[in-house]
């Protein structure tokens, strides 16, 4: 390092006549610093204030830093898919970041009974407006009845008494196909579920043709959990649905009991489904599957099961 100290030496204590003493060359250099290190301080200082990072010689955004670190979650799921035969989509969105990653998540599937999930939003956005009165009496005909899938009501005699309400539980914990009817086709319509998905932001559900994606899947849980569908009465109500589903094999099936699951899984041949909100009290986040073409039905569960328990332990 230079030395920029004065150094006094004697003689210099002697008068002098006065005369126009020019800059020393060391300190002139000191002067010419002074600037540049104040603009370097000032560039910190406003870099910090936006927030930006560097990496590898770039600038990225905030956040790119959370899909940076999530690069080692997608690699262990796609060690668990890719050596699968099928197609797969994921969606891992963080509730807590408002943001997402995912393979393939805008995909759209035939959605099978994850359809349900919007039916039940739709049915909870009417009643909390006052325009569906849960607690009505519908009697059940023999047109109704949905003679396929899963479900017991199509077992009960026409003339069976239902509640609203009791149809909406029975449609999400049982995924019972006539309550799905019933609900989609007499107490709502296709046209009002389907107006109310794009008011919500979704673009890539079709309730009519019952298509959707994980992406779109995660807009709409999302909103349900925030409680930006039903008022805050109803809210605990339509999610409670969603945690005390029969159909359990999928996204809870290696999580902790405690950890309440908002979800709903969908079956058809060749496509199994699960999507909904893993609700972990201090890190929440949604975790949407969708596959097609699998033949091994037991396999692709378990597989949906992993991809989950990965999930979790890195959230965890």
């Amino acid at each position: 390092m230079r030395d920029y100290s004065i150094n006094i030496h004697p003689e210099s204590l002697k008068p002098k006549p006065k005369k126009i003493q020019l800059q020393n060359p060391k300190n002139k250099k000191l002067i010419y610093l002074l600037p540049l290190v104040f603009l370097v301080f000032i560039s910190i200082f406003f870099l910090s204030k936006i927030n930006l990072r560097f990496v590898a010689g770039k600038v990225i955004s905030p956040n790119a830093i959370f899909e940076r670190g999530n690069d080692d979650l997608l690699t262990g799921i796609k060690k668990l898919t890719d050596n699968k035969q099928g197609t797969f989509s994921v969606y891992i969105y963080d509730l807590n970041k408002a943001n997402g990653i995912g393979i393939d998540e805008t995909t759209v599937f035939t959605a099978a009974s994850v359809n349900k999930i919007a039916i039940l939003a739709a049915l909870y956005d009417l009643a909390s407006n006052g325009k569906v009165d849960l607690e009505k009496i519908v009697i059940l005909q023999q047109e109704d009845i949905q003679d396929y899938g899963s479900g017991s009501i199509r077992y009960d005699p026409p003339g069976t008494p239902y509640s609203i309400k009791t149809l909406a539980r029975l449609m999400m914990e049982k995924s019972d196909n006539t309550a799905a009817h019933i609900l989609a086709n007499i107490i709502i319509t296709p046209q009002v579920i389907q107006e109310k998905i794009n008011s919500w932001g979704l673009t890539q559900t079709d309730i009519e043709n019952n298509k959707t994606s994980a992406k779109d899947m995660q807009i709409l849980v999302t909103k349900m959990f925030d409680g930006e569908v039903a008022n805050k009465t109803l809210t605990p109500e339509m999610l409670g649905f969603m945690d005390k589903s029969d159909f359990d094999d999928r996204i809870p099936r290696y999580l902790p009991k405690d950890i309440k699951v908002y979800h709903k899984t969908g079956d058809e041949v060749g496509k199994i489904h699960d999507v909904g909100i893993v609700a972990l009290p201090s890190h929440p986040y949604y975790l949407g599957i969708f596959t097609s073409d699998m033949t091994d039905e037991a396999g692709t569960k378990e597989t949906l099961a992993k991809i989950s328990k990965i999930v979790f332990d890195y959230y965890k």
